[in-house]
């Protein structure tokens, strides 16, 4: 009882609505942020992004001497005494989904990828991060706490301030670490990938998006399909000698940077359908994998993407995409399509597709 009320005195007294506002904003602004980092490619605008991401989620670490003063009142609640469940789901969640993130971003993933684990660090950060999703949807909707005009004030914003100064604080702090101690996190590229496989194609890992598996296939031919009609293309008349540098930068948590080498995506549609395919209503470009995974790009990158049927002056293996899969510069892995069946061009815009596959 004495050591109770001494840890009690350590405390902050000031806990309460606008704490758990303040735990909710983080939340958000880590999921949001973790989110969009799926979407951006580009190194610069990924760093601005796993900044945010990664001091959100710390952040959280700040106020847990708030979080447990509200908690404590609560259970003196004879409900919260016989329901505890939600607050045991959230706590435990919460702590999975820091620790693994901090485990990634340390390298762990690296280090799990090539001892053959068949789960890293990320995907057990994005599994517990969909539960924690679930848990917390239910938990704040029977316990709805709005923000109210009085919150707004110099207090509040000086609060405000001092939070995101210490979570920002935090996240160099873990970043000093890394480089102090060279762990493999160190050299993570903006978006928080780590290099695998650069220049040796074979040293990539074999990954596919959510229910994706690696087919089958034996397909000898791409249909191409446009306002001016449809063609089958064989997969040898792909390898044009069209050749572009760019880097995978995939979702799961890795990236490298290849040789590749097929053909232009503006060349292919030109040469089949005549100039007007690119300009002629077109709006975007669907490609379908033989598996029915499918993206669409705006028009205006047909000239900077490559259908490729080689990676590293090799064909591509079939965990890679073989026979023939998209290379987008500065996108991530989510649209570089494998196994591509079919290329259409369409007269709807690019953005009239969810944001991530579906399957």
């Amino acid at each position: 009882m004495a050591l109770d009320e001494q840890a009690s005195r350590l405390l902050p007294r000031r806990a309460g609505r606008r704490s758990n506002l303040a735990l909710l904003a983080l939340l958000l602004v880590a999921g949001g942020t973790g989110v969009l980092g799926f979407a951006v490619g580009t190194p610069v605008a990924g760093r601005v992004i796993a900044v945010a991401h990664g001091a959100a989620g710390l952040g959280l670490l700040l106020l847990v001497p708030w979080k447990t003063v509200v908690v404590r009142r609560a259970r003196r609640r004879p409900a919260a005494r016989r329901a505890p469940s939600a607050a045991y789901w959230l706590t435990g969640l919460t702590a999975v989904v820091l620790v693994s993130g901090v485990l990634h971003a340390a390298g762990a993933a690296g280090i799990w990828a090539t001892s053959g684990t068949p789960i890293a660090a990320l995907q057990v950060h994005v599994g517990a991060t969909i539960g924690l999703v679930v848990v917390l949807v239910a938990h704040v909707w029977g316990r709805r706490q709005r923000p109210r005009a009085v919150d707004v004030n110099r207090r509040t914003v000086l609060a405000t301030g001092a939070l995101a100064g210490g979570s920002l604080a935090l996240w160099g702090l873990t970043e000093g670490i890394w480089r102090a101690t060279g762990t493999p996190g160190a050299d993570r590229r903006g978006t928080g990938s780590l290099e695998r496989g650069t220049d040796d194609p074979t040293a990539m890992p074999v990954t596919q998006w959510a229910s994706d598996t690696v087919p089958e296939t034996t397909a000898t031919t791409v249909e191409v399909v446009a306002a001016a009609g449809r063609a089958r293309v064989a997969v040898t008349d792909l390898d044009r000698g069209d050749e572009l540098r760019a880097l995978l930068d995939c979702t799961g948590g890795w990236y490298a940077e290849q040789d590749w080498r097929g053909v232009r995506l503006d060349r292919l549609l030109t040469e089949q359908f005549g100039p007007t395919a690119l300009t002629d209503r077109a709006q975007s470009i669907e490609l379908v994998s033989v598996t029915g995974y499918r993206r669409r790009l705006p028009i205006a990158d047909a000239s900077r993407v490559l259908l490729a049927t080689h990676a590293g002056g090799e064909p591509l293996s079939a965990g890679h995409g073989a026979p023939v899969r998209l290379v987008a510069p500065d996108r991530r892995g989510v649209w570089w399509v494998k196994w591509v069946a079919r290329v259409e061009v369409l007269d709807s815009p690019a953005w009239l597709q969810p944001p991530f596959p579906l399957q």
